[in-house]
């Protein structure tokens, strides 16, 4: 009978030190990971999201915008218009969460420079609850000489563009983004600023596994102290509305959308896109995204 109650006396005390060890002992420390596909490209039309592939990842990318549809069946709703506009560029990866890229836009052979960089990712438990990404580009204007007058510099050809995106992925089926901007031109016609802040938001909702519905409205700000107009001009720059579909792939995303801008370089939309939100301003295009891993 000892020996059955010496028995049972130990295990208990064995059993209470382990629980005992158990209750104090650290738990595990699960790492909260980045949220998977807020967007599904890089680009948004033709603006830039948080996205940016793995390192070592080349991007193509072919924006086109072709005229608009005023016209109607005479130029097949602006298809066949003198006015389209294209862009061709290519971006690299070349660390985690920056990218650097090249483009060439036939509107005035604007040749731009861009860089982006992804600071805060938004992660699945909400440890971070947005994504912050920083985007900047230069470009060059390739227009003739004659565009600039007959005494011009080389830097009169420079403009500037600047960004910060704050966004979220809000549920499996929409993201939203909003975002400030800042573009400067070194040469302007007379009537126009040399600088200009804008807002932005942009928004995707998925209604099927590879496909969603996007829009983006960009807005020029009209601020005072930093315009050069007087009052009783108005040639300030309209908003743009654009709105699409979207069909993606892991290594490839195609956009076609409807918007009343003719820019594919973001500081000439937000400086010189004067057509009104009028369903006479809207114009077809798309944004073609390819990806390649080495």
């Amino acid at each position: 009978m000892k020996k059955v109650l010496i028995f049972i006396v130990f295990g208990l005390l064995v059993s209470t030190n382990l629980w005992a060890q158990d209750e104090t002992a650290p738990q595990p420390q699960v790492k909260d990971k980045p949220v998977r596909f807020a967007w599904e490209s890089g680009m948004l039309i033709d603006n830039q999201t948080s996205y940016i592939p793995t390192v070592k990842t080349l991007e193509l990318v072919i924006q086109h915008k072709f005229g608009d549809i005023s016209n109607g069946h005479s130029d097949l709703w602006g298809i066949y218009a003198p006015s389209n506009n294209i862009r061709l560029g290519l971006n690299y990866v070349v660390a985690n969460n920056v990218q650097v890229g090249w483009g060439i836009s036939k509107k005035n052979m604007y040749n731009d420079f861009n860089a982006k960089w992804t600071i805060l990712e938004q992660t699945r438990n909400n440890t971070i609850p947005v994504f912050v990404t920083l985007y900047g580009n230069l470009a060059l204007d390739g227009s003739s000489d004659e565009t600039f007058g007959t005494v011009y510099k080389f830097s009169d050809r420079i403009s500037y563009f600047s960004q910060l995106i704050v966004g979220r992925k809000v549920t499996e089926w929409f993201s939203v983004q909003g975002a400030v901007s800042f573009a400067h031109a070194n040469s302007t016609p007379a009537e126009h600023d040399h600088d200009r802040i804008g807002l932005h938001v942009n928004g995707r909702i998925k209604v099927r596994p590879q496909g969603s519905i996007i829009c983006t409205y960009d807005a020029p700000l009209k601020i005072d102290k930093i315009s050069e107009q007087r009052p009783e001009w108005d040639n300030h720059p309209k908003p743009g509305l654009t709105f699409g579909y979207e069909v993606s792939t892991s290594t490839h995303a195609f956009q076609i959308f409807m918007g009343n801008s003719t820019g594919l370089v973001p500081q000439d939309n937000l400086m010189n896109n004067f057509n009104k939100i009028d369903k006479d301003n809207f114009a077809i295009g798309f944004t073609i995204t390819r990806l390649w891993s080495f």
